[in-house]
């Protein structure tokens, strides 16, 4: 519930340039976070900002299990090869666990975020269609190739990104323990 307005003005924010080019809005329109926030609160209230509710919910749910499964099984695999216990493996087997937690999640979920974005960039041009009538539509008219287009980078940014960030989960999460006597 919280992801989906920030979800939508980024998805927006990103296709406005191709959509004035091709003349689905207006050309000059304003392209910063809170002109994107007024005109969704203007044309379609605050319930607006929940177009792709549905797509961002099956998106996050097998994401996240796949996110944190791999990273678990990941450590895990990790702490048996060294013969010491998941807290103990290291700095690097850490921040690969995380990336390769990120990397499974993008694998998995990567035609889902595809359908979410174009419903949510869709709607900006008042053409509002369900998960399945836009997934299909996206294969019969460009492949199932273009539901992965993009991978590459975010494969690419997901490594360091994911692995920074259970590094830092890791060490604070360590920090409180040791802070709070655990």
């Amino acid at each position: 519930m919280a992801l989906c307005p920030s979800e939508l003005v980024k998805c927006r924010l990103q296709a406005m340039h191709e959509m004035e080019a091709s003349g689905k809005i207006a050309i000059g329109q304003k392209s910063t976070v809170w002109t994107v926030v007024k005109t969704v609160l203007k044309t379609d209230g605050p319930l607006g900002f929940y177009q792709g509710l549905t797509s961002t919910i099956v998106r996050e749910i097998p994401g996240y299990f796949c996110f944190f499964g791999a990273y678990e099984l990941c450590r895990t695999k990790f702490a048996q090869y060294k013969g010491t216990d998941k807290d103990s493996i290291g700095i690097l087997p850490l921040m690969f666990s995380g990336g390769f937690g990120g990397a499974c999640l993008w694998l998995t979920v990567y035609p889902i975020d595809c359908v979410k974005s174009r419903i949510q960039v869709y709607s900006l041009a008042g053409r509002q269609e369900g998960f399945m009538k836009t997934f299909m539509g996206v294969i019969r008219t460009e492949g199932f190739t273009a539901l992965y287009s993009g991978l590459t980078p975010t494969m690419i940014r997901t490594f360091p990104a994911n692995g920074a960030l259970f590094l830092a989960y890791e060490l604070s999460r360590k920090f409180m323990m040791d802070t709070a006597g655990y």
